[in-house]
């Protein structure tokens, strides 16, 4: 079986988890994933083995936003854990995104002294997006380290709820706000608005990481170029910047129908098999891979590229293959 490399798995610090912030994670709804959410040690590992993942770029849980000093400890606690399974772990900085400058300052701390390989960060900061001039100083660093920033979906911001309400109850409303659709959307349109306030023009060489498949963007991403094209053109087109900046992982969708249409739009050497865990199963993602592979959709050098060359490519990691015989 081929080495796999994961790019969106969770954890929660202790500095979390002990404190009032506990609370907005809503870990409650996902009681079997808490003690796995909590672990960086052997059940985490064991449930690598099962899923034949040989290297696990690991990420604080990206539901609610944290402050600079809590950021530090959950960064220094996974810092720990890599120190402890160097070949199993490589590490994504969790930031205080309400802070731009915080946020610049923490990536150069864990990129240069901790060894982290990028960071993953929730889509908003409490309804911010990261178009605005603010947060040049981040995408600066990030530019600079040559280092992806993941943007994660999160949970709406306050004054967005409203827009998920309607003749159902609140449980139907919770999924429609999050993983059923809408911060998937949110966080397409995210790139969208990355795209159209000049980002990506002040930053060419910026590394952006999509999860889900590109967070809805693939299925459209044809159509709004054209219409970005007409209405709005700019020095690079929407579909340059997705080939030449964004890199996209299959995190949580195990399905060959919505992986057709992303094979279709995107560069076979920016999509990365991802995940999600621990709310989605390592063993589930593995059969997708075993499907994929007896699909007549990739080559076999194409697997290998999905699986764990192109992370290793952008990253620079190394998937040990022996540590999942």
């Amino acid at each position: 079986m081929l080495p796999l490399i994961t790019l969106e798995e969770h954890f929660v610090s202790q500095a979390v988890y002990n404190s009032p912030i506990a609370a907005k994670l809503g870990m409650e709804k996902f009681p079997s994933a808490i003690p796995k959410l909590l672990s960086l040690g052997e059940e985490r590992i064991k449930d690598m083995d099962e899923g034949q993942v040989a290297l696990q770029i690991i990420s604080h849980n990206p539901a609610c936003l944290l402050d600079a000093e809590t950021c530090q400890k959950a960064n220094d606690q996974l810092f720990q854990a890599v120190k402890l399974y160097p070949s199993r772990y490589a590490g994504f900085a969790v930031l205080p995104m309400k802070d731009p400058v915080a946020a610049s300052t923490e990536l150069q701390r864990c990129v240069k002294e901790l060894g982290f390989v990028g960071a993953l960060v929730p889509n908003h900061a409490d309804g911010v997006f990261y178009d605005g001039p603010d947060y040049d100083v981040l995408f600066n660093k990030f530019q600079e380290l040559n280092v992806p920033i993941y943007i994660h979906p999160t949970n709406p911001a306050d004054d967005s709820v409203s827009f998920y309400e309607g003749n159902y109850d609140v449980n139907l409303q919770l999924i429609l706000s999050t993983f059923g659709w809408g911060w998937h959307a949110d966080c397409g349109l995210h790139f969208l608005r990355l795209y159209s306030g000049g980002v990506f023009d002040r930053f060419k060489n910026l590394k952006i990481i999509l999860g889900h498949n590109g967070e809805l963007v693939p299925f459209l991403l044809e159509r709004t170029n054209a219409a970005l094209n007409v209405m709005a053109p700019r020095d690079r087109t929407l579909k340059q910047v997705w080939d030449e900046n964004i890199w996209v992982t299959t995190s949580g969708m195990f399905t060959l129908p919505p992986f057709y249409c992303l094979l279709k739009t995107t560069k076979i050497d920016r999509i990365l098999y991802s995940v999600d865990y621990p709310f989605a199963n390592n063993s589930d993602g593995v059969e997708f891979i075993r499907e994929l592979s007896n699909s007549g959709l990739v080559t076999e050098e194409q697997i290998e590229m999905i699986a764990y060359r192109n992370a290793e490519s952008l990253l620079n990691v190394k998937a040990q293959q022996e540590e999942i015989l």
